[in-house]
Formats: structure tokens, C-alpha cells, sequence
């Protein structure tokens, strides 16, 4: 498919059009149903999605994603950090896992781990930066340090203080990790990646926490009483208190990008804000914000930068339902609900109406889907 495909949407009753919308959506695989990798692709494919996020090195997606235009971050599990301080492990796993797919399959960035900071593991804490300096060296000696950065994923429990955005701060036990850290990430222009859940603010909460504030529906909003700035919707205000936080530690010229974010599906009866609904307003919104290259508050000229979590719902996943429904689409490849990512004129595709419609605050939502969804299995 070309890139000059346009996806449209709408959202407020506007029809909105996004050509080449660089989303980003974890490719997550804790699950015994879903489809081959090549079909995966194909799917990925035809839709606006350009950026995938593993949490492995899976060889059968990498693979599959040769040719393509998808730009692929992929994982060093927490189990390996330590292997990897060795040189010549790193060096291994980089000429096994990154080097043979290069340039067909454009890898162009690795997470060591996740949350690792907020695992409570020590030891695995003091490896961590160990082993991206020991990989970067690797990449560095195999003449792929321009092509590929090393990073880690953090969970927004790095932060002491998040409120208000102005007063963002780590916790202090970990400033001794974050601080050298922030470092590589400023000496080698890697990106700093936080995984942010407006969603569970609002599970944790839901009689204080504003559900249109955390949806991206109209609401007041908050007020910065520091820097007068004004957030209408939760994830804006977390990210920046991420970069308030940076900005304290000395650092203003590290990229700050979102790693996860998502809304599930279904829940249990106590996980409030579980629901169909919910989860399209978020991600419905959330698109439209990134269509107009928006910027937070504090940012507000670096359009925001996000993989939605996740592609698929996850039938393996241990913990409360919610933790199995977060997908965008269901293992058979059609739409748990519909944002607009499906594209039309594609091979195999019935060129129908995807449109989505939404009016009313969530208060009183209304969601009228114009649906017409398109029969993705008759790709495969």
C-alpha cells in the first residue's frame, strides 16, 4: 500500500483525515490465539500504523515486517539485563538479533527491560545501566549506533510528585539511578520513555478523578497555579510533570515519548471505567490530538510521540480482566471497537464508511458508529 493512503475519522461529528498518522501500538504476544506474524503484517500494514513496539526480539515478526515501512522498537526482557553488562553477549545479541535484519526490517531503537525502576529488584536496578552502556558499545562497534538507540521503559511510579505538572519530581531513592541515566540518554540522544495510564488514576479513584479529564472530552480542565498553564486531559499533565521531573535533574534537551498508553474493554465489577465506550473515547481522542501534531502544554511545539497499548487483546495475560482487554483488535483481526484505523481502497478491503462518531460529554455519551467494518479476515 502507498503512503499516500489518507485514514478518516470522526470524532465531535468532524471528519478527520490522517495521511501517514505515525501511530505507534505494542505488539504485545501473551496469548495462545493470535494470528502468524505475516498476517499480522499485512494487517499493520493497512491500516495508520508505522510504529510497533516488542517486548522480545520475536525473529518470526521481524521477518515478516521485511520491506515493509514499519519502524520497530524492540526488548531485552528483564531476565537477560544482566547477561547483557557482558560485552561480548551484548555484542552477540546485537549481531543475532538486530544486524541480520538490518535495513530490510527497520529496527531503530532497544528497550532494556521494563519498569525496572519501580521492580523493587536491586540488583536488577543497578544493572540496568550497565547493560545500555555495555549494548550501546556493542552498536557503537558495529557501526549501527546512528541507525539504533538503546533505551529503557519506565512506569510512572519513577515519579514522587506529579501534581501539579510544574512540580514533577523522581522519587529520591532512585535518584542516583535516574541521574546517570538521564545522562545517557543526553549524551547519546535516546529517548526517555514513560508508560502512562490516565485509566488507572480513574480505576483507582473514580468519585474525585474526572472521567471526561481522562477521556480528552471537554472539561475545565486543571490549572498549573506555578506556570498558569492549563490541561484539559490527564495525560498531557502527567507527561510534563515526567519532563518538569527531567528538567529538575538538570536535564532540558532529552525527548520524552510515551511507551504505553491505553484504556481497556472490559474490566471486573470493581475496575470502574472498564468499558467499550470508554476505551474508544480515549483512543478516539487521543488520535485526533495526534492528527493535529499537538503538543503538550509545557511542549507544546514537539507533537506528542505514543504507542498505544495494545494491538491485540492478550487471552494469557495473568491479573484482573481488564489486563486481558486493552486490544485494539480482537485475535481474529476485526475491531474491538472502531477509531478510524481501518483504511479503505485496500486490497481486500470493501471500501465502506469507518466512520466514529461521538458527541455528549462521557457523562451522557452517545456514540453513534457509522460502522460498515471491514471484513479484515478476508486478508488472510
Amino acid at each position: 500500500m502507498g503512503d499516500n493512503r489518507v485514514i478518516c475519522f470522526s470524532v465531535y461529528g468532524q471528519v478527520l483525515q490522517i495521511p501517514g498518522l505515525k501511530l505507534g501500538i505494542n505488539y504485545g504476544q501473551i496469548a495462545n490465539n493470535l494470528p502468524s506474524p505475516g498476517q499480522v503484517s499485512t494487517l499493520l500494514q493497512s491500516v495508520s500504523i508505522s510504529n510497533v513496539k516488542l517486548y522480545d526480539a520475536d525473529q518470526n515478526v521481524l521477518g515478516a515486517f521485511s520491506n515493509s515501512n514499519v519502524e520497530f522498537i524492540i526488548g531485552i526482557g528483564n531476565e537477560n539485563v544482566a547477561n547483557m553488562i557482558d560485552p561480548s553477549q551484548a555484542q552477540d545479541w546485537i549481531k543475532q538479533n538486530v544486524q541480520p535484519f538490518l535495513p530490510r526490517t527497520k529496527i531503530t531503537c532497544i528497550t532494556v527491560g521494563n519498569e525496572v525502576l519501580s521492580s523493587n529488584d536491586t540488583s536488577l536496578i543497578s544493572n540496568l545501566l550497565p547493560a545500555m552502556q555495555s549494548l550501546h558499545g556493542a552498536l557503537v562497534s558495529l557501526g549501527l549506533d546512528q541507525q539504533v538507540n538503546i533505551t529503557t521503559a519506565h512506569s510512572l511510579a519513577v515519579l514522587a510528585n506529579s501534581y501539579p505538572p510544574s512540580s514533577g519530581s523522581f522519587v529520591q531513592n532512585l535518584a542516583q539511578y535516574i541521574q546517570p541515566l538521564l545522562d545517557f540518554h543526553s549524551r547519546t540522544k535516546s529517548p526517555f520513555l514513560i508508560n502512562v495510564y490516565p485509566y488507572f488514576a480513574y480505576k483507582g479513584s473514580p468519585d474525585t478523578v474526572s472521567l471526561d479529564y481522562c477521556l480528552f472530552q471537554p472539561n475545565p480542565g486543571v490549572t498549573d497555579p506555578a506556570t498558569n498553564l492549563n490541561y484539559d486531559n490527564m495525560l498531557y499533565a502527567q507527561l510534563d510533570s515526567v519532563y518538569s521531573a527531567i528538567k529538575a535533574m538538570g536535564y532540558g534537551d532529552i525527548d520524552v515519548r510515551v511507551s504505553e498508553t491505553g484504556w481497556p474493554s472490559k474490566g471486573d465489577a470493581d475496575e470502574a471505567g472498564a468499558t467499550t465506550m470508554n476505551a474508544a473515547l480515549y483512543n478516539g481522542n487521543l488520535l485526533k490530538r495526534m492528527e493535529m501534531n499537538q503538543g503538550t502544554p509545557l511542549m507544546p511545539s514537539t507533537p506528542i510521540n505514543i504507542y498505544v497499548f495494545a494491538l491485540f487483546n492478550e487471552d494469557l495475560k495473568p491479573g484482573p480482566t481488564s489486563e486481558r482487554n486493552y486490544g485494539l483488535f480482537y485475535p481474529n483481526n476485526t475491531p474491538v471497537y472502531n477509531i478510524g484505523l481501518l483504511g479503505s481502497g485496500s486490497p481486500g478491503f470493501s471500501p465502506l464508511s469507518t466512520s466514529f462518531l461521538v458527541t455528549g460529554s462521557s457523562s451522557r455519551q452517545m456514540v453513534v458508529s457509522s460502522v460498515g467494518l471491514l471484513i479484515l479476515t478476508a486478508l488472510f
